[in-house]
């Protein structure tokens, strides 16, 4: 319960951040379309995760639920951006496993924090990878021996404006980690997942 709170209060901090620097909102508009930024070119998300465990991880989790905030800062015209992306996810774990009753898997909770590139080869369509460190914050309920794993995530989605200063963002993405446990397969985690965000 402790980490919820913890949680809760690290997504709502992001998120204020957010709404601060989107009361500065303006306008630009470039040859190709017309984008959403701040005075400094940044644009700001708020979205939800959800995904399906792939690979061996599938045999024990059956989906996962989260949230995240990311930033994306223009490097060239609004063509590439560099990423930074932090939320939480939690991954549920599948329940009397085997038909036994009460043999439940422990759930992971997670919080990735990712840096990576957002490149635009075509107006509103996007490519992305990221990669960063994924905190385990139940290592000991698991029984793993390490905290932080290196995480990393390749991404394709669209971008399009609901009004001149916001706009949906929706991706798909393959999300791995490395083992939580040396030499334990089943302390990776790989998952399909999908981003719905609302940005400003």
């Amino acid at each position: 319960m402790k980490n919820s709170f913890k949680i809760s209060a690290l997504i709502l901090a992001f998120a204020g951040l957010g709404l601060g620097a989107s009361a500065q909102t303006t306008t630009t508009t470039t040859t190709t379309s017309t984008t959403t930024t701040t005075p400094g070119g940044i644009r700001y998300s708020i979205g939800v995760d959800a995904g399906i465990p792939v690979g061996n991880f599938k045999d024990n989790y059956k989906w996962n639920l989260g949230g995240s905030v990311q930033a994306d800062i223009p490097v060239y015209k609004n063509q590439l951006f560099v990423t930074v992306n932090a939320g939480y996810n939690n991954i549920f774990g599948k329940k009397n496993i085997g038909g036994v009753a009460n043999a439940d898997v422990t759930d992971f909770h997670l919080i990735p924090v990712k840096a990576g590139l957002k490149f635009f080869p075509i107006e509103n369509f996007y490519v992305q990878g990221e990669a960063g460190a994924a905190f385990l914050l139940n290592k000991s309920d698991l029984g793993y021996t390490k905290s932080t794993a290196f995480v990393y995530a390749p991404q394709i989605g669209v971008q399009f404006p609901v009004s001149k200063s916001s706009f949906i963002d929706a991706g798909v993405r393959y999300e791995a980690t490395t083992k939580y446990a040396t030499g334990v397969d089943a302390s990776k985690v790989n998952f399909i997942g999908v981003r719905v965000a609302y940005g400003f």
